[in-house]
């Protein structure tokens, strides 16, 4: 066989490898069964980051659905919008005290999922109360379930005790915190924590 035929195959061989190793690696998680993330995020005025289009959590959101593949469902409500930081801090506030249920857009079919993402900012100390509507419409019990939080220094706050409490017969593994201001330079923070998961 001529040696430049040679050559012009070994070359091609190289470089296929090199291109299918790099899309491969994009997939982090040894995942079983079908994958959801859910979350509630909160674009305009935000704490520490100014008036954004994308809220913080729907970033880290996205970073989750590129490295695993999963599907997501994002907890709409439009009751907040246009509102500035503290008036918005006031309402979360006062919807805690009064264990509101506010009503969001859409619906998703859990049954068919194994593990689910539970994302979302932490205001006054949990998971936004829109949030707690999805838990009471949803039962996630049986499933793998990870919570996952933005914030400006509040950690997960009792966002895994709360997903405990809804949820007794989940299991509740693997959470993970950001800081709001960090998500969009975070990538790689998100996926060393995705490959640190054992699912």
């Amino acid at each position: 066989m001529n040696i430049r035929i040679i050559i012009t195959v070994a070359l091609a061989l190289l470089l296929s490898t090199a291109c299918n190793g790099g899309a491969n690696q994009e997939k982090v998680m040894n995942k079983k069964g079908k994958t959801l993330v859910v979350f509630f995020s909160h674009a305009g005025d935000n704490y520490a980051v100014g008036n954004i289009k994308v809220g913080n959590t729907k970033v880290v959101a996205d970073y989750i659905s590129e490295f695993t593949g999963a599907d997501q469902f994002e907890i709409v409500t439009h009751k907040y919008d246009g509102m500035d930081y503290k008036p918005l801090c006031d309402l979360a506030r006062q919807e805690k005290m009064d264990e509101e249920l506010p009503p969001y857009e859409g619906s998703v079919d859990v049954s068919g999922y194994d593990t689910i993402f539970i994302g979302g900012p932490v205001w006054w100390g949990t998971y936004p109360q829109v949030m707690f509507t999805f838990f009471k419409q949803n039962d996630l019990n049986g499933k793998t379930l990870i919570p996952f939080t933005t914030h400006e220094g509040s950690g997960l706050g009792a966002c895994v005790d709360d997903v405990k409490k809804a949820f007794p017969d989940a299991k509740v593994m693997g959470a993970f915190s950001i800081y709001g201001h960090e998500v969009r330079e975070g990538k790689d923070q998100v996926k060393r924590w995705l490959n640190g998961l054992k699912l």
